[in-house]
């Protein structure tokens, strides 16, 4: 979810939303576009996800926590370790509902992937699975926002199953991104490692609908340019391009996203970070954010590039 404006009638959900509202010659090769990959589980995951029986997937909701349990199966599934710490990280922290302030109880799902080069450094690979619920007699089920960038998440965790990242990887799925980024902030004030050992956080939110401008946008480079260099490279996938922007002192308003979701705790915090997110479109924080809204060919080409930039930010770090 990013803060974004939005008409009259949808005053009353910003108020349960977040507020937290020319770069140097590549030095790498051209990365190659992704081969075509079978993105049945990828759809699968998001149509379960962002179906009506989730409830919006509100925090501390029984949709939620049906979310939840879907997504630690296929964790356990995929074969992917829980940290020292263990798989959930529950939390209650203060923050924003359509009433005002309120405690909010949510949980964090983590999973661990070591890494074989740098395996004492983690990239911090994140998506929130929470949304804004019911409101109204009408389930808000946020496929775009944010069942498609856990379903990434997923499909990238299944990827570096088969092929290890060189970096150690922390699997993350926030809860409570929609009541002021409450899973993000905890996770940075309790991390699982030590902050100095993150070397990048990797947030994907709304990744499956590109059609508005075809670009899924890397926002984080301005901040660290050295990491513009390493994604320059990667080449569209099908009709969709990495795009750079949306976080520099001239992107102002709903235009500048360095605040705009999970990412924001770590940015905070000092640490490298990159969101990869689509721009707005009709349906954003609305009942109409459904499966059958998303393409699936665009969905998947974004997917791609989301694991294209998670590989040539892995081989480009700590070298």
């Amino acid at each position: 979810m990013r803060l974004k404006l939005l008409a009259a009638a949808s005053v009353a959900l910003m108020a349960a939303a977040c507020a937290m509202p020319t770069g140097p010659t590549p030095s790498t090769p051209i990365e190659a576009a992704a081969p075509a990959a079978d993105h049945a589980q990828l759809l699968e995951d998001l149509r379960i996800l962002s179906a009506d029986d989730m409830q919006g997937r509100d925090t501390g909701s029984e949709g939620g926590a049906k979310a939840r349990e879907y997504i630690v199966s296929r964790l356990e599934a995929l074969g992917v370790q829980a940290p020292l710490m263990g798989r959930l990280q529950p939390w209650e922290m203060q923050g924003r509902s359509p009433t005002g302030p309120r405690t909010w109880n949510g949980t964090n799902i983590i999973g661990l992937i070591p890494g074989t080069r740098a395996s004492d450094k983690y990239i911090v690979l994140t998506a929130h699975y929470d949304h804004v619920g019911v409101h109204e007699g009408q389930i808000y089920n946020g496929a775009d926002d944010n069942a498609s960038g856990v379903a990434t998440v997923l499909e990238i965790a299944q990827r570096l199953k088969a092929e290890a990242p060189e970096h150690s990887v922390l699997l993350v799925f926030f809860d409570g991104e929609e009541r002021g980024l409450l899973g993000a902030r905890h996770f940075v004030e309790a991390p699982p490692v030590p902050l100095s050992s993150i070397a990048l956080n990797l947030n994907l939110d709304m990744i499956s609908r590109p059609e508005t401008d075809k670009k899924l946008w890397a926002v984080g480079t301005y901040q660290h340019p050295n990491l513009r260099t390493l994604l320059e490279g990667i080449a569209p996938n099908g009709d969709v391009s990495l795009a750079f922007g949306k976080d520099t002192p001239q992107d102002e308003g709903n235009d500048n996203w360095v605040n705009a979701s999970d990412h924001a705790p770590f940015h905070a915090a000092g640490l490298p970070f990159i969101y990869l997110g689509v721009n707005y479109h009709p349906d954003y924080h609305r009942p109409s954010d459904d499966f059958d809204k998303v393409i699936p060919a665009m969905f998947g080409s974004a997917a791609e590039l989301s694991y294209s930039a998670f590989r040539a930010l892995d081989r480009g770090l700590s070298r």
